[in-house]
C-alpha cells in the first residue's frame, strides 16, 4: 500500500466524513467505556454537573485528551508505516492502566475494521493512531480531525455520566458548550505531534481507572 500524501479535502465533505466516523452510531463501541468515571462516581469524586465539568476539563487540558490529540497528530504526520507502528506501541506503553489500554486498543480495532469500507488498510492500531492515519488517507485536515475527535470524546463521557449521575440533558449540553472553546485550543498546541510533550497530571482519573479493574458492581468495561 502506497504512503498517502495529504491534500486537503473540501471542508464540507471532511466534516461529513468525520461526523460519520465519530458518531455514536459508528461501531467503535465508545458507549461501553467510562474512562474511569464509573469508579470516580462510586468514590464520590464526581457527584454533580459542576465537578464533572472540572474533571472533564482537566482530562482535556492535562490528561488523556491532550495526549490523544498528540498521538493523533503524530500519526497523521508520520512519514511511513514503521514510524506509525512505533507511535502505536508508545500509545500502548503510555496507557496508565490495563483498562485504559483495553479502551484504546478495542476501539482502535473496531475502527480499523469499519474504516476498511473507505479502502483504508489498517489493522490492530490503537484508536488515535487509526483515526490520525485514516484522516491522512482521506485528506481530511488535521486540525479538524483533532477538534472533532475531542468533541466526540467528551460528548461520550458526558453521556456516560448521565447514566451514572442525576445529570439531565440541559446540564450535559451546558457542559459541552462550556468546554467547546478548548477543543481548537488543544488542537493548536498539539498539532506538531511532538511526543516529547506527552505528560499527564490527572492523577485521580488514572487512579480511578486502575481501581475500576477490581470494582465489583459496574456497567461499563472501563
Amino acid at each position: 500500500m502506497a504512503w498517502v500524501e495529504p491534500i486537503p479535502m473540501p471542508t464540507s465533505l471532511a466534516i461529513l466524513t468525520l461526523g460519520q466516523w465519530l458518531s455514536p452510531a459508528f461501531p467503535t463501541g465508545a458507549f461501553a467505556y467510562s474512562h474511569g468515571l464509573e469508579n470516580a462516581v462510586e468514590a464520590g469524586w464526581i457527584s454533580n454537573s459542576n465537578n464533572l465539568e472540572t474533571w472533564l476539563e482537566d482530562i482535556l487540558l492535562y490528561g488523556s485528551g491532550r495526549n490523544d490529540s498528540l498521538f493523533l497528530a503524530s500519526s497523521y504526520n508520520a512519514k511511513d508505516f514503521q514510524e506509525l507502528s512505533e507511535i502505536d506501541n508508545l500509545v500502548r506503553v503510555f496507557a496508565t492502566s490495563l483498562e485504559r489500554q483495553i479502551e484504546t486498543t478495542a476501539q482502535g480495532d473496531a475502527f480499523c475494521k469499519a474504516v476498511s469500507l473507505w479502502n483504508i488498510d489498517l489493522k490492530n492500531c490503537t484508536y488515535p493512531v487509526a483515526l490520525g492515519h485514516a484522516s491522512r488517507c482521506q485528506k481530511i485536515p488535521l486540525k479538524l480531525t483533532q477538534t472533532l475527535y475531542l468533541q466526540a470524546f467528551l460528548s461520550n463521557l458526558i453521556a456516560v455520566s448521565q447514566r451514572l449521575l442525576p445529570i439531565g440533558q440541559e446540564a450535559g449540553v451546558r457542559i459541552l458548550r462550556n468546554l467547546t472553546p478548548l477543543f481548537p485550543q488543544v488542537a493548536k498546541t498539539t498539532k506538531t505531534g511532538n511526543l516529547s510533550q506527552l505528560s499527564s497530571t490527572t492523577f485521580l482519573s488514572d487512579i480511578s481507572s486502575m481501581r475500576h479493574e477490581n470494582q465489583e458492581k459496574r456497567i461499563f468495561r472501563t
